[in-house]
């Protein structure tokens, strides 16, 4: 069993940065790819960012530029660095895991998933 719990969320202004983290708790097993991912109020979830433990990386193309993703294999974290926030920028943060070889922001590939983590950017 995997545990994912998201931190790091906040309000901010736009073109401000902020910095989510995610600690993971259980038996890593193989090769695995953690990413972050966000919702907003009746839309459907998406990626934004995906990290095989490879260091391999994948962005979706509304945040590419702006945010960094990257992990500690050693301690289990996964980090997502934004920067020049937009108001469209706003959502709940995920974390999520898949275990197996598999680089990509499909929602339905990843296991498990953290309770998230709000980010608001004010215009």
């Amino acid at each position: 069993q995997v545990q994912l719990v998201e931190s790091g969320g906040g309000s901010v202004q736009a073109g401000g940065s902020l910095r989510l983290s995610c600690a993971a708790f259980g038996y890593f097993y193989g090769s695995h790819c953690m990413g972050w991912f966000r919702q907003t109020l009746g839309q459907e979830r998406e990626g934004v960012g995906a990290i095989a433990d490879d260091g391999r990386t994948t962005y979706a193309d509304s945040v590419k530029g702006r945010f960094t993703i990257s992990q500690d294999n050693a301690k289990n974290t996964l980090e997502l660095q934004m920067s020049s926030l937009k108001p469209e920028d706003t959502a709940m943060y995920y974390c999520a895991v898949r275990f197996g070889g598999y680089l990509g922001l499909r929602v339905t590939e990843f296991d498990y998933w953290g309770q998230g983590t709000q980010v608001t950017v004010s215009s």
